[in-house]
């Protein structure tokens, strides 16, 4: 289950901190053809100009500004253990 703290809207918050003077909003929402990872791009308005940030998606459910790692092939026991 998610916490609060690994949600979109707290790292927004966090990195951005929205106002209703200057709001946040979703300018993009993709999702990877290669790797399937999931990434939003959301901007503010700041009064030094906008300001748009990048989260993306880890398998865990948090939402981060960098990136999960890539899947790489690997070799187990545990699967041959059985």
């Amino acid at each position: 289950m998610q916490s609060a703290e690994n949600s979109l809207h707290w790292a927004v918050d966090k990195w951005l901190a929205p106002t209703p003077a200057h709001p946040a909003r979703v300018v993009r929402l993709c999702r990877s053809h290669v790797t399937g990872a999931r990434y939003v791009c959301i901007e503010a308005e700041h009064p030094a100009g906008p300001l748009a940030i990048v989260f993306f998606r880890h398998d865990d459910g948090t939402w981060n500004v960098f990136p999960p790692q890539a899947r790489r092939p690997s070799m187990s026991a545990e699967r041959l253990a059985a």
